[in-house]
């Protein structure tokens, strides 16, 4: 299961929120780069890049931390926030991410997102499904759709896409461990996505479970920051499962 530490961006800085609200930021460097640097030198080979003006302002606005991180680490970027236009993505791929994330656009503007998967293939697109309470939530989290979670994707896993981040918002930010259930569910019922879990992980003991239940990979925030989580034991992690 692949590692995928969070750098959640405002301002420029590495901030963290609770359950998608801005109200609850809490700044933790003030140069991502540091960051970064810091996951590489513990063998992390991946990082969730997510542009939180961006996801405000509906379109790119952190592409320069973007293009500083890759042009300056090795990590491979999956990058999102506020991706809403053919020009959003021609930056951010130019700018250096490996691959991009696309939530809300994927319920408001389905044949935009569609075009995207065709145009640049589904190894390069990853489906955002942020789900409160079974249906998908949209714009930061601040709208819920009517779309049922298991529907959601499976429509459009129909259309070529692999890769899926699962939020549940309830836990993101909370420390209170990741939704098991949900992801244990999903995967019983969409065997064949590349599924990554994403919000409440609290210890490291959390991630051998998600590997079990069959999750692709899992990313990680919070837990880092507030040190809950040593960067030395994921590296261990990373080197047994390579091994």
């Amino acid at each position: 299961m692949r590692i995928i530490p969070a750098i959640d961006l405002i301002d420029g800085k590495c901030v963290r929120l609770s359950k998608g609200d801005y109200a609850t930021q809490k700044t933790y460097n003030e140069h991502p780069l540091e960051v970064a640097k810091a996951f590489e030198d513990h063998g992390i080979e991946y990082l969730h890049l997510v542009d939180l003006d961006g996801a405000k302002s509906e379109h790119i606005v952190n592409h320069r931390a973007l293009e500083t991180i890759a042009a300056k680490t090795s990590l491979k970027i999956d990058f999102g926030g506020g991706l809403k236009s053919d020009e959003d993505l021609r930056i951010a791929f130019e700018s250096g991410a490996n691959q991009i994330t696309g939530g809300s656009i994927a319920v408001k503007q389905p044949e935009v997102f569609e075009k995207w998967i065709t145009k640049y293939g589904s190894e390069k697109i990853i489906l955002g499904a942020d789900v409160q309470d079974n249906r998908i939530a949209t714009n930061g989290w601040l709208e819920t759709s009517e779309h049922k979670l298991v529907d959601f994707i499976q429509s459009y896993q129909n259309k070529g896409i692999q890769y899926v981040i699962c939020t549940d918002i309830s836990k993101d930010g909370m420390l209170q461990g990741p939704a098991f259930e949900l992801y244990e569910d999903l995967l019983q019922k969409q065997s064949q996505i590349k599924l990554i879990a994403s919000g409440g992980i609290s210890i490291f003991e959390e991630l051998p479970k998600l590997g079990n239940l069959g999750c692709e990979g899992t990313i990680i925030g919070k837990a880092i920051y507030e040190n809950r989580i040593a960067l030395k034991d994921l590296e261990h992690f990373i080197l047994s499962d390579h091994e």
